[in-house]
């Protein structure tokens, strides 16, 4: 077969790639706000499809509590205490689980297209990866989170604040499912923020405060009573396994790729040999 029957197939992720390994060019902008806004969509309806077993998933909770009790990671409650004693902090933190979450991953992803398009699709492709095997966490394993385990205080309900199961006035929550807690995508995405902006922000010397952020969330999430220690551990594992599938994605794809252009030729599409 000659060279030039062989067309190599381009990933459908960047326009404008070149030759030698140059940096690709920055995908096409309707594109990638039309795709964010399918997954989101998905990503949306499969969450709130999640099992809804109360008994079941609250009989979780406390399995998870017992396991941390045996590996002195049980800190949940000490944490919840310290938010319902402090108001500032429990009011304060109530926003931020409602809210940053989302800002600040979409900030993160607008500054990766706009000011490093050469990055920005391999850190597009490793949010969903990771998003999508967390959904498949929240369907196998539905958790009922502390708030709803006696002991624990739900900081929304005791201060009133808005937040994103307390009020259908909330812009998520018609799309959320209080049973899809494990893993935890809040310290997942905090932590795929944090590795982001530590890999590309300048200056180099500042790069370990991108890591405050995922500290924050972890800590947030168990003040709120919403999460559980293993299940931020979890987040890490499942950010851990998205890297994983993006990395094999990025390998397997190419070398199949031939393949499919096999009949892409010189002479009008026939197979040379």
């Amino acid at each position: 077969m000659s060279r030039s029957a062989v067309v190599p197939v381009a990933t459908g992720d960047l326009t404008g790639e070149q030759a030698g390994g140059r940096a690709a060019g920055r995908p096409r902008f309707y594109r990638e706000i039309l795709l964010i806004a399918l997954c989101y969509g998905a990503y949306s309806l499969v969450r709130d499809l999640v099992p809804r077993n109360h008994t079941a998933a609250l009989s979780r909770g406390h399995d998870i509590l017992h396991l941390e009790h045996l590996l002195h990671l049980n800190v949940e409650l000490s944490i919840n205490r310290l938010f319902t004693e402090q108001r500032w902090l429990g009011v304060s933190a109530n926003y931020y689980y409602s809210s940053l979450h989302f800002i600040i991953t979409i900030g993160v992803l607008v500054w990766l297209y706009v000011r490093h398009a050469d990055r920005y699709v391999f850190y597009r492709r490793l949010i969903f990866a990771t998003t999508v095997l967390a959904l498949v966490g929240f369907w196998l394993y539905p958790l009922a989170p502390p708030r709803m385990i006696p002991g624990f205080v739900d900081t929304v309900l005791s201060f009133h604040t808005t937040g994103l199961y307390e009020s259908s006035a909330s812009p998520v929550a018609s799309v959320s499912n209080q049973y899809a807690a494990m893993p935890s995508l809040h310290t997942g995405w905090s932590l795929w923020c944090a590795i982001a902006i530590a890999d590309l922000a300048r200056p180099s010397r500042f790069r370990w405060l991108a890591y405050c952020y995922p500290a924050a969330t972890v800590f947030v999430i168990l003040g709120t009573a919403n999460h559980y220690v293993l299940d931020a551990i979890g987040g890490v594992v499942t950010l851990g396994a998205g890297y994983a599938a993006t990395r094999t994605v990025r390998v397997v794809v190419p070398r199949l790729g031939p393949v499919s252009r096999v009949f892409s030729t010189d002479t009008g599409g026939s197979t040379v040999n």
